[in-house]
């Protein structure tokens, strides 16, 4: 099966993409699930797993949340309910192992994507070796070899932040069309990892509407 396994809605401050288009979309393209992980809130992905059923939609959604640590960000798949942010990555990885959450490293080596960095002597089930949101391929390379390096079973994430940058990082994941299943795969690494980079107009648009929404909010200008 074909999942976007980061992408971000408008739950996340610096995403404009609403649940039921991230939906349509991930059908559309051909992708068998998606997590919905916005920043450190669970409240996207429970919305997009309870909105999915609803419609009665061909698509598994994940609930997730890409929590801020003290280091980086760590994403939680497989949970609903809020991980406390600004903890280190040791208590949040203990918080989502509570959870009985799948903890992914997601873009390690970007550090203007607040990427994690050095991640030996955690505690985590899989690395996303290839993120879609860059400029050169560096970073999402020397994940590649630290994982592989390390042992730890390898994703790939969108990071999409706006609705036509879903899908082009994509996991294939062997396993049975159900959320358990395919949250064990992940942690017993059947996976195998595909994308390109989003069109730099795409994700050049991006950029421009997040930095607008953030003048905004520093002007005081209310932002929907």
């Amino acid at each position: 099966m074909r999942f976007d396994l980061h992408i971000h809605s408008t739950y996340s401050r610096d995403s404009g993409s609403p649940i039921d288009s991230i939906l349509a979309h991930a059908v559309d393209i051909g992708l068998d699930g998606i997590a919905i992980c916005d920043h450190d809130t669970v409240k996207g992905g429970i919305a997009g797993e309870q909105r999915a059923k609803e419609l009665n939609l061909p698509l598994i959604v994940i609930p997730g949340v890409e929590i801020t640590t003290t280091k980086g960000h760590i994403i939680a798949l497989g949970v609903r309910e809020d991980i406390p942010a600004k903890k280190t990555p040791e208590e949040t990885i203990a918080r989502i192992r509570k959870l009985g959450g799948v903890v992914v490293v997601p873009h390690p080596f970007k550090r203007l994507s607040h990427g994690i960095g050095d991640f030996s002597g955690l505690d985590v089930d899989a690395v996303e070796i290839f993120n879609s949101r860059f400029i050169t391929k560096e970073a999402n390379r020397k994940a590649g070899r630290v994982a592989l390096e390390m042992g730890i079973p390898a994703v790939s994430g969108s990071d999409a932040h706006a609705v036509l940058m879903i899908g082009y990082a994509v996991t294939e994941i062997a396993a049975e069309p159900n959320l358990p299943a395919v949250l064990d795969a992940i942690r017993d690494g059947k996976t195998r990892v595909h994308g390109k980079r989003t069109p730099l107009r795409i994700f050049a648009a991006q950029m421009v509407r997040g930095w607008l929404r953030r003048v905004k909010e520093i002007l005081g200008i209310r932002v929907n």
